[in-house]
């Protein structure tokens, strides 16, 4: 068990190592140097990616079925002038040309001109296109859909009829199940433990620090240590879950036969989208840190008294939970 804890905390630095590795847009520093160095538009433009967290150069992929822009300026379109429109579709690639600011626009005062792979350009308001974009990076792609409230809601239903019918089925085969039949490994209990401590401190960023995760949203790494505490400690979590769930199926694999291993695995990962989604709704509600350190306490419960193996039966040398018959040999046990 100690060689298998110290082989994990390995493959954990050398995850975080390769982790540094990964290529992401280069930020700006926050310090400018020399003020004068620097043109009006170039100010305008890193006061704006301060706020907004992208500018000019920058690339999007929409995700919405299409967006119309509108190839004259957009005084003309205030000013209710003609205007031609086009459309862009779902999975163009576009990049930001142009950002003006018209504080005389009663719908929004920030117009974004998009230039598309085919050399076309177009003016669209801020707020309508934020919606229907999301950043030209693998990680920001995968927090949109994860966050999709659609899906959200189907992961719910899932996940409620995959726990129905896992508790259903363990229970009338008295198979292993995490929390209540759990196998000899704390693994899958920390799994779980990890999953909804980082839930609830995804919501936590969200709610008090939202703009440091748009920052992160905008400009993501793999690399925690190059993050601010808070962010720092979300990404160690996630990489963790990844390791930890790995050795949780490697002993549920090495204790169990083919089947039910793969039965114990489904009902663990149920069990971990079923405390994804509850800590990260009941943190928004204010409920989910108390709730948390409930679960923390019933989990290491149920650990220790259902899933610790702290005896060795005298005589066939099996395991035993506690003191008594050996449900394997039938010898007794003081």
């Amino acid at each position: 068990m100690q060689n298998k804890i110290i082989h994990i905390l390995l493959l954990f630095v050398a995850s975080i190592t390769l982790a540094g590795c990964y290529s992401h847009k280069p930020r700006m520093s926050g310090a400018l140097p020399q003020r004068a160095n620097y043109t009006q538009r170039q100010m305008d433009s890193i006061s704006f990616a301060s706020t907004h967290h992208y500018t000019n150069g920058y690339n999007f992929v929409v995700k919405s079925d299409s967006i119309m822009l509108i190839r004259q300026q957009p005084e003309e379109y205030i000013s209710h002038l003609p205007i031609d429109s086009f459309a862009i579709h779902k999975h163009q690639h576009v990049v930001v040309a142009d950002i003006r600011k018209l504080p005389n626009d009663p719908t929004d005062s920030i117009w974004v001109q998009l230039a598309t792979a085919d050399y076309r350009f177009g003016w669209v308001h801020e707020s309508r296109m934020i919606k229907k974009v999301v950043p030209d990076d693998p990680i920001s792609q995968f927090i949109s859909t994860f966050s999709d409230v659609h899906l959200l809601i189907f992961l719910i239903i899932i996940v409620v009829i995959s726990l129905f019918y896992l508790v259903r089925k363990i229970y009338s085969q008295n198979a292993h199940f995490v929390h209540f039949n759990d196998i000899r490994s704390f693994y899958p209990t920390f799994l779980c433990l990890l999953v909804a401590f980082s839930a609830a401190l995804y919501a936590l960023i969200q709610m008090y620090v939202p703009d440091l995760w748009q920052q992160f949203y905008y400009h993501p790494t793999l690399n925690p240590f190059s993050q601010p505490p808070i962010m720092e400690v979300f990404l160690i979590s996630v990489w963790l879950m990844l390791i930890v769930g790995l050795a949780a199926v490697d002993d549920a694999r090495h204790q169990l036969p083919a089947g039910e291993a793969v039965l114990y695995s489904a009902g663990l990962a149920a069990v971990c989208a079923f405390d994804y989604i509850v800590f990260s709704l009941t943190t928004l509600y204010y409920i989910g840190i108390p709730l948390f350190f409930v679960y923390l306490w019933f989990a290491l419960r149920q650990y220790y008294r259902h899933s610790r193996y702290v005896y060795i039966c005298g005589n066939c040398g099996a395991l035993l939970r506690r003191k008594g018959r050996c449900p394997h040999c039938g010898m007794m046990n003081e």
